[in-house]
């Protein structure tokens, strides 16, 4: 899905070798860190030195002395709150949104009454940012000049979504559903720049990475998904190798001029297209309806 994006050649940022790289004092946070690309960042930060906290499902780590866990279902927003409050008692310099899944065949409800990719890939995002950036400002240890957030997904494409119905209440389409995700963590970049601008907020689009991200959609072990993650696997970079691309820029001293920014799969910063600002504004406060109808309040 990195196909058509813009490359901003005006944003350029110093590459240092990863290998030079000391991040011992650096405090890092992943949510969704417990296995694909989020897993890949916490091995690559790990192996620089950093204190890194990952939250998710399942530890796959614990051999890793430097990498902490925070066990939580992201689907529901009570445990988004709740891991935006232990994320706050931290010293954080950075904090990288990887959590998602990709939309079944057929539409998931949540216990609380939300599609079940919108909660677990985009609102929970937005649910733990408003939560923590208040304070994120705060208790970085100042490793860098102010903290960042970095949320991936896939921005520039030009994908805006379905404003008026965020919770796939019409006509069930996987796409449809999933690309609300898509527009919605590029509006969370866009509207959270605006909001905390004395964090740098970033957003990151992997292209195609072979992870679990589609077995919601294609079935968990399944021959379908062993086919299709065996040819992108093949064919596209890995969690390992997207991880040690991308770590030199988000670290680098030359993103503190731009806020908010995106970066395709290269780490080459892209435009956001489409998104003008009252358009943002509509997403996020439909976003906003859609969570108090479920009960959910973001304070």
């Amino acid at each position: 899905m990195t196909f058509g994006l813009k490359v901003v050649k005006k944003l350029q940022w110093t590459n240092v070798p990863i290998d030079k790289l000391d991040l011992k004092a650096m405090k890092v946070a992943i949510v969704g860190g417990t296995g694909g690309i989020g897993q890949g960042f916490s091995r690559m930060f790990d192996s620089r030195g950093a204190n890194v906290t990952v939250v998710g499902r399942t530890f796959r780590d614990d051999d890793l002395e430097n990498v902490h866990f925070i066990k939580a279902d992201l689907e529901l927003m009570s445990e988004a709150k709740r891991v935006s409050k232990e994320l706050a008692k931290l010293p954080l310099d950075m904090v990288i949104f990887t959590n998602g899944i990709f939309a079944a065949t057929t539409r998931q409800r949540t216990s609380e009454g939300l599609e079940r990719d919108m909660a677990v890939s985009y609102l929970s995002r937005l649910v733990i940012i408003r939560n923590l950036l208040p304070t994120l400002a705060e208790t970085h240890t100042h490793m860098l000049k102010r903290p960042r957030v970095f949320v991936v997904g896939y921005p520039g494409t030009g994908e805006l979504g379905t404003v008026e119905d965020l919770n796939s209440e019409g006509k069930y389409s996987v796409m449809q559903t999933h690309m609300n995700t898509v527009a919605g963590n590029e509006a969370l970049v866009l509207d959270s720049a605006r909001r905390y601008p004395e964090i740098g907020v970033y957003g990151l689009n992997p292209g195609l990475i072979k992870t679990n991200i589609r077995s919601n959609l294609l079935g968990a072990n399944s021959w379908k998904s062993w086919i299709i993650e065996s040819i992108i696997g093949f064919w596209c970079q890995s969690t390992e190798d997207y991880a040690r691309r991308m770590l030199p820029m988000m670290v680098s001293s030359d993103l503190d001029a731009y806020n908010p920014a995106f970066f395709n799969n290269k780490a080459q910063a892209v435009e956001s297209q489409k998104f003008t600002e009252p358009y943002v504004e509509k997403f996020i406060g439909k976003s906003e309806e859609l969570l108090e109808k479920s009960g959910v309040s973001l304070d």
